[in-house]
């Protein structure tokens, strides 16, 4: 699309704090003749250092070291009637990116971004290398043909903690992931999108870089970004202040982009189409040999990551390792076509991830998993909150039992948070190739979304699913050759001849509450072990045999703890304890229903009354 011949008229912006709820916003210019939120005035920029990195060092460039440099005293001070604000130091981008310790955590991000889009008519997401044309290094590339945004929007996109993603089914929601996705890959990234509302067509520029803020000196964020009105046909100008500001915004993007000429810039838009946003990230940050964090060179339709990937090749392994590397739970760690298959639970019918030109062939597990079992389970949540069921898919991996993975995919909205999750105790053969599946939309991810915030509801699932694997791999586990559990019950009446308190006593000596996290037994509240307190509690452990204890022998080297046996027997206390929490909320919910309808009938019995005195007022009247 040309560009007309402008009247330049430009604006500055600058990333603003506030207390919101929201953290940071958009501030609104004092302009009588505007209708759109700006962002603040600030002074003209000094942007006499060098642009590029070419004369940065490897600290520099290395994402871990990247924000360790000296802060300068602050320059601004506000002009007359303008208020002071609390400001947002560049650092800050650096520390809020590291809340990504995994870069295709970040990659993932961005992709939810495209993912969202799909109900703004979104048909792919393309992820690829580039070439930055300053210095030719590779930059990464993201590119979708969704509704794309407006300027209002794009300024939301590079504000802090803003999100406009209010509906239950997008995964968004902190108002974060573009900032922390993009400032993990790379020092810096241009946005451009163009979108249609409103009868009015329109295409935005923003730039987001750390480079600029860092060798500027900035003590504050600064975002550049320029708007057209692309209705007519040809490009616009969008003026919301003075041509100099315009022009600022304008020059700052040239210098401090990839691109040199306005001309360069406008032509970005053209893989774009009518509607959709374009990424591109770039000066990537390099690892601690001085070399790119992503690699692209070892697959020409892959983007790996280079210190991951080098972990199983560094010696020779046996044919074992190699079965065991070659399956999706350790490629997922270092490939990103096989994380992005399995990233999201359902697939997609018309929309495609696009991995540097070929298609993402989307894989769940679960439709490879051998004896599948499904089972519901419905978590305890608060007395107000709304029943919900949860089906998980169970099953051995096809290649069990050969390879001993297992653990629970959990997803939260679509989204995998939780990969290849093992709950079963370290060391146990119980379990070993068991895999479960499920969409956990109960508890909310983390920020990073690689995990789920440590809720009580939670470390509740966390027990349940032990009880999940263990109770499947006792029924099922002499289909893939292993000896039941119940063999095991022979050794029973070994352990039967200490009384069993003593017995307890001994065991907690050796192993508290084993089989369950820290956090959970906090969440317990127990201060000794739920072994064999009373001959009650030992009975229906082993479902109505008086005199015995589950394989609890641990008195001296000959007779080992079976550690599996506890866990199962601290699982089982645990699950019922949890059937009596829920009865007891059952119980609350029945009492506060009497309660009501105690009151209700208070109150009729009043107004009854006062009916029969009215009644008996009138027969003596």
């Amino acid at each position: 699309m040309p560009p007309k011949q402008e009247k330049v008229v430009p604006n500055v912006v600058e990333v603003a704090s506030s207390d919101d709820e929201d953290g940071i916003r958009v501030e609104k210019r004092k302009n009588p003749s505007s209708n759109k939120p700006l962002l603040q005035n600030r002074p003209k920029v000094n942007a006499t250092a060098t642009p590029g990195s070419g004369n940065l060092t490897i600290e520099a460039r290395s994402f871990w070291k990247a924000g360790a440099y000296d802060i300068g005293p602050t320059k601004w001070t506000p002009t007359e009637g303008q208020l002071e604000h609390a400001r947002v130091h560049p650092k800050f981008l650096h520390s809020n990116a590291t809340s990504h310790k995994w870069a295709f955590g970040a990659i993932a991000e961005l992709l939810d971004n495209a993912v969202d889009e799909i109900c703004n008519g979104a048909t792919f997401v393309k992820v690829d290398r580039i070439y930055n044309k300053r210095d030719n290094s590779p930059a990464l590339l993201f590119l979708d043909d969704g509704g794309g945004m407006d300027p209002e929007s794009v300024r939301k996109c590079m504000s802090l903690g803003y999100s406009s993603k209010k509906a239950n089914t997008t995964i968004g929601q902190y108002g974060n992931g573009f900032k922390t996705s993009t400032m993990r890959l790379g020092a810096d990234a241009i946005v451009f999108s163009r979108t249609s509302r409103n009868n009015r067509a329109t295409q935005s520029i923003g730039l987001l870089s750390y480079t600029f803020l860092r060798r500027t000196g900035q003590d504050d964020v600064i975002v550049p970004m320029v708007d057209f009105d692309v209705s007519n046909h040809w490009a616009e100008p969008i003026i919301y202040g003075s041509q100099e500001e315009w022009s600022t915004n304008l020059s700052t993007i040239l210098e401090w982009s990839p691109f040199e000429s306005k001309d360069d810039l406008m032509q970005q838009f053209e893989d774009i189409g009518p509607h959709g946003t374009k990424i591109i990230i770039y000066n990537l940050w390099l690892n601690d040999e001085g070399i790119f964090e992503l690699n692209f060179d070892d697959d020409g339709e892959d983007i790996r990551l280079r210190d991951e990937a080098n972990r199983g090749s560094l010696t020779k392994t046996s044919k074992r390792v190699f079965e065991l590397q070659s399956h999706i739970s350790y490629r997922m760690r270092f490939s990103l076509r096989a994380y992005a298959s399995m990233l999201y639970l359902r697939k997609f019918t018309n929309f495609k991830i696009i991995l540097r030109g070929t298609p993402v062939e989307q894989f769940n597990i679960a439709d490879e998993l051998k004896y599948p079992k499904a089972i519901t389970y419905k978590p305890q949540l608060a007395i107000t909150s709304k029943e919900v069921v949860v089906e998980t898919t169970l099953g051995f991996i096809k290649e069990a039992p050969s390879l001993g993975v297992s653990g629970f995919n959990i997803y939260h909205k679509n989204r995998l948070i939780r990969p290849f999750w093992k709950v079963t105790a370290d060391g146990s053969s119980k379990g070993n190739g068991v895999v479960g599946v499920l969409e956990a939309n109960f508890i909310e991810p983390a920020h990073d979304k690689q995990d789920f915030e440590r809720s009580s509801v939670f470390f509740r699932l966390e027990v349940r699913l032990k009880q999940m694997i263990m109770d499947y791999w006792k029924g099922h586990c002499h289909l893939i050759g292993h000896q039941p559990s119940d063999a095991n019950l022979r050794n029973l009446q070994k352990g039967a001849a200490q009384p069993p308190i003593q017995l307890a006593r001994e065991v907690h000596k050796q192993a508290p509450i084993i089989g369950l996290s820290a956090n959970a037994q906090k969440e317990m509240r127990l201060d000794q072990p739920m072994i064999g307190h009373a001959t009650n509690i030992r009975q229906d452990l082993t479902r109505g045999q008086p005199g015995s204890v589950q394989e609890v022998t641990c008195v001296d080297n000959s007779r080992r703890t079976s550690i599996d046996q506890i866990c199962e027997e601290n699982i089982q206390l645990f699950m019922r304890c949890e059937e009596h929490k829920q009865k007891q909320n059952e119980l609350k919910r029945t009492i506060a229903q009497l309660e009501e309808q105690v009151e209700e009938t208070k109150r009729k019995c009043a107004h009854l009354s006062l009916r029969l005195q009215s009644q008996r007022k009138l027969e003596l009247i």
